[in-house]
């Protein structure tokens, strides 16, 4: 929580200030709060980008959770901070006392109204039993979440973040296999449309951007934007070093309880800072006659394109570069994990309980229908013992097998495509499809493949 917080709260001011000091030192004549405007639309960094990066090493945990939990917060804090730099733009000022009193309630508040929702939108799910109303109410919680906060003036997007906290907590208890599946599925195409949507938007703008900044030239243009990127990206390692040492330094009991980490990871949490589609949305977002608008537009989209092509496509040596990711044929198979073996074989106990327990109850000759349900219990819980025994066999095993599966799976698919497709109705075969199709899926995602 410590380092999530720092980055998404402490790393998100300090960068904005930083990046509007150095915009208002080259622009005199840009309002201040214009400049922190600027700022706070390119503090936030993108987890996506990075994680799509760090998910081809196998580095140390910790480092991935601190950038997931960052990206799920800075957004926020980011987006409050940005609102009250344009109102200031736009109304000729505010005094600091009030701006941080109202960021407090503005965050307080988002979360507050954001709760609330999820937990009404948990109440409705408990209720349903449609797998589209389902997703439905998801996107309308969302919304009704953002929409609530905004009425009453506080945060919105921490209102949608604290609510998606909820339902992501809560889900297992409330969602069937089914809607938890083809509502990731959905979420993840509904995010990369509008994703795709907001880099084509500000490729449209650009143009028209570009022809009314006549009172620069290309070089001059050029210029602002590699300074602006530099300081973007300077500004996380200026914050990030004291931020990891100073707290260590001043408790010893910190320092005891979580040591020092090399000084590899953090150069590699610095470097992960790529910003993306949450900035270029916020400059969008600006008012038609906000002061310095295009020029705002321009400076934002130089630097998300920096830091996504300088840091994205070096993140990757720069770990193999300072070792903190293990040779490629040393990486380890998720599903021969030490924690996760122990889970599988905890679970599998679980379920041999239940099914025993249950048949207690039953009249003997139902017992006789259990036996291949036992026997596939058992056989699963003697392969968890093996694979506890020795995990580097257990995962050469394991990954022969799960290729064979997969074999076995395209030639049945193959096969009934083939032989039957004109014996068996349509519904049938789309039934007899789609369980080979889960099965696929949950073999490649024990091999570790999204």
């Amino acid at each position: 929580m410590r380092p999530i917080l720092l980055l998404a709260l402490g790393a998100v001011l300090f960068t904005a200030l930083a990046v509007a000091a150095v915009t208002k030192l080259l622009l005199p004549d840009l309002p201040w709060a214009a400049a922190i405007a600027l700022g706070a639309i390119v503090a936030p960094p993108d987890a996506v980008a990075a994680t799509s990066v760090l998910k081809n090493f196998r580095i140390p945990k910790r480092i991935v959770v601190v950038l997931e939990g960052e990206s799920l917060l800075n957004d926020a804090s980011a987006l409050v901070l940005y609102r009250f730099a344009v109102a200031a733009t736009l109304a000729g000022g505010v005094s600091l006392g009030h701006a941080s009193v109202m960021f407090l309630l503005s965050a307080v508040g988002g979360a507050v109204i954001g709760y609330v929702v999820g937990r009404v939108a948990m109440w409705i799910f408990e209720r349903l039993d449609d797998t589209l109303l389902d997703i439905l109410v998801s996107f309308l919680a969302g919304f009704a979440a953002y929409l609530a906060a905004e009425h009453i003036h506080v945060s919105g997007v921490l209102a949608a973040v604290a609510c998606g906290l909820v339902l992501g907590q809560r889900q297992h208890a409330a969602f069937t296999a089914r809607t938890r599946l083809e509502m990731a599925a959905v979420w993840g195409f509904v995010e990369f449309v509008l994703t795709a949507l907001v880099f084509v938007l500000i490729g449209l703008q650009l143009r028209g951007i570009l022809e009314r900044l006549t009172q620069y030239d290309p070089w001059q243009l050029a210029g602002l934007g590699a300074v602006v990127s530099a300081a973007l990206i300077i500004s996380r390692f200026v914050w990030l070093i004291p931020a990891t040492f100073l707290p260590r330094a001043l408790s010893s009991t910190l320092s005891e309880r979580d040591p020092l980490p090399p000084w590899s990871h953090v150069a590699v949490l610095g470097w992960a800072g790529m910003r993306g589609v949450v900035s270029l949305a916020a400059a969008l977002a600006l008012p038609a006659q906000f002061p310095g608008r295009d020029l705002i537009l321009f400076l934002a989209f130089c630097a998300i394109l920096a830091t996504l092509v300088l840091q994205g496509t070096t993140l990757g040596p720069l770990i193999r570069r300072l070792g903190v990711s293990e040779p490629e044929d040393g990486l380890v198979n998720p599903a021969v994990a030490p924690e996760v073996i122990e889970a599988r074989g905890q679970a599998t106990a679980a379920a041999l309980e239940a099914v025993t327990e249950t048949l207690d109850d039953q009249d003997p000759e139902q017992a006789e229908v259990a036996d291949d349900l036992l026997r596939d219990l058992h056989e699963r819980a003697e392969r968890t013992d093996r694979l506890r025994q020795n995990a580097e066999t257990g995962a050469q095993k394991l990954g022969a097998q799960l290729g064979l599966r997969l074999t076995a799976l395209e030639a049945a698919r193959a096969k009934l495509l083939a032989d039957h497709k004109h014996e068996i109705d349509t519904e049938s075969m789309q039934a007899l499809i789609a369980e080979l199709d889960l099965e696929e899926q949950q073999i490649r995602l024990a091999l570790g493949e999204r």
